[in-house]
C-alpha cells in the first residue's frame, strides 16, 4: 500500500486493485485525511463497517451498498470496547492488505482504517451509549458490556462518516436489532439496511472467527446450521416442536456446547409464546473447540416451510 504523504489520503493503484474506469480506492488512516477523501463523494453515501478479517459475508455487504449508493465507504477498525478481558482482542484476525483488496474489488471508493488513538483520542471514553434492557440478554448475557462497546463506535462512526445508509448483517440479529433502536431512539439521520446472512455451500455461516476452526472444528460447528435448519423444518407444528428438532440436532453433537438456544420475538428478543403464529428468531450461540459462533435464522411458527 503506497504510505501517506502529507495531509491527503493514501491510494490504492487502479490495477489489480480496481479498473481505471472506476477510479481508486481511497484509504484514509486519520481524521484529516478521512474529512478531505470524505468530502469528494457525491451523491447518495453508504457506509459498511467491520473490523477487517473480510470475507464472502462483507463482500456481499459491500455489494449491497454499491447497488443502492452513489458512493460506499468501509470502515475497518478493530473496536477494544466490545472485547470482555478474556476475549479475543489480541488474537483476532488481522489482514489489512487482504481487507483492501477485497474493498477494491467489490467497489467501494473509501476506507477509513483508524487506530485506537485516532477512534479515542482522549483514551477509554467515559461516555458510551447504553444497550439498555436489549443489551442484556442472550449475547449481552454471556458477553457483559458488549454492546455497550459497539453502539459506542457504531454511533462515533455514524457521525464520522454521516451516511444516508448503513449495511449490517442478519447473522448478527442482536447487533442489528440494537442499532435500529439506537438510530430511531436517538435521531440519527440516517437508514439501517439489514442483509441476509451469507453461508458456506455447506450451511455454515460466514464469520472471521471461522479462521480460528480446526478441520474437525469445522464439522463440528456446522451442527449450528443444521439445528436451525431442522427447527425451520418443523416451524408448521409450532414453537415446541421448533425448539425440539433443534435442540436435538445440537445434542447429537456432544463437542459443541451451548451457551443457548431461543426462539424469540425478532423485536423485542423476549420467547414467543406456545400460541405464537409468525414470524420468529430462532438464535443459537456455541463454543467449538476455543472459538465461540452465533447463528440465527427467521422461521414462520405455524406455517408451512418455504
Amino acid at each position: 500500500m503506497k504510505q501517506v504523504q502529507g495531509p491527503g489520503p493514501a491510494r490504492i493503484g487502479t490495477a489489480p486493485l480496481r479498473a481505471a474506469a472506476t477510479g481508486e480506492l481511497v484509504v484514509a488512516r486519520t481524521r484529516a485525511e478521512f474529512e478531505v477523501a470524505r468530502a469528494q463523494l457525491t451523491g447518495q453515501v453508504g457506509v459498511v463497517m467491520t473490523m477487517g478479517a473480510l470475507h464472502a459475508g462483507h463482500a456481499e455487504l459491500i455489494r449491497h451498498a454499491s447497488a443502492l449508493c452513489d458512493s460506499v465507504i468501509v470502515t475497518i477498525f478493530l473496536n477494544p470496547l466490545q472485547f470482555g478481558p478474556a476475549e479475543d482482542l489480541a488474537s483476532y484476525p488481522r489482514t489489512l492488505d487482504a481487507d483492501l483488496l477485497l474493498c477494491a474489488q467489490e467497489g467501494a471508493d473509501l476506507v477509513f482504517a483508524p487506530g485506537p488513538d485516532v477512534v479515542y483520542p482522549d483514551g477509554d471514553p467515559g461516555v458510551r451509549i447504553a444497550a439498555g434492557r436489549l443489551g442484556t440478554v442472550l449475547e449481552g448475557r454471556h458477553r457483559p458490556g458488549h454492546f455497550d462497546g459497539v453502539l459506542t463506535v457504531v454511533a462515533k462512526l455514524l457521525h464520522l462518516t454521516h451516511p444516508n445508509l448503513a449495511f449490517f448483517g442478519q447473522k448478527d440479529a442482536q447487533q442489528l436489532l440494537l442499532i435500529r433502536r439506537m438510530v430511531q431512539d436517538l435521531d440519527f439521520d440516517v437508514r439501517v439496511i439489514a442483509v441476509p446472512t451469507v453461508r458456506e455451500p455447506d450451511g455454515l455461516a460466514r464469520s472471521s472467527r471461522n479462521a480460528y476452526l480446526s478441520a474437525l472444528d469445522r464439522e463440528v460447528a456446522l451442527a449450528l446450521s443444521a439445528a436451525l435448519r431442522a427447527g425451520q423444518e418443523a416451524a408448521r407444528e409450532g414453537g415446541s416442536a421448533v425448539r425440539r428438532a433443534a435442540r436435538d440436532v445440537l445434542q447429537a453433537e456432544p463437542l459443541c456446547r451451548v451457551d443457548y438456544l431461543v426462539l424469540t420475538d425478532p423485536n423485542t428478543l423476549e420467547d414467543v409464546p406456545e400460541w405464537h403464529r409468525g414470524p420468529a428468531l430462532l438464535a443459537v450461540a456455541a463454543r467449538v473447540g476455543t472459538t465461540r459462533l452465533i447463528d440465527n435464522q427467521i422461521v414462520d411458527v405455524g406455517q408451512a416451510s418455504a
